[in-house]
């Protein structure tokens, strides 16, 4: 992997487990993360997931030859 690589890597995995602690303390009753852990979202950062919510479609629509 290239450095930019492992450093897109090392920031998801960052990501998601703070993404797993957060839902950890909203399922023990609290309905937010506390003050200090809270942090702005980069533009851009949404992984994966992006093409979707750009409305791409996450499968090319079947040819219908009706």
């Amino acid at each position: 992997m290239t450095e930019q690589t492992d450093k897109r890597t090392e920031r998801l995995k960052a990501a998601l487990r703070e993404n797993l602690r957060r839902r950890k303390l909203q399922v023990r009753g609290r309905s937010e993360a506390p003050e200090e852990v809270l942090e702005e979202v980069r533009p851009g950062a949404q992984g994966a997931r992006a093409g979707v919510r750009d409305g791409d479609p996450a499968e090319p629509p079947e040819d219908d030859p009706a």
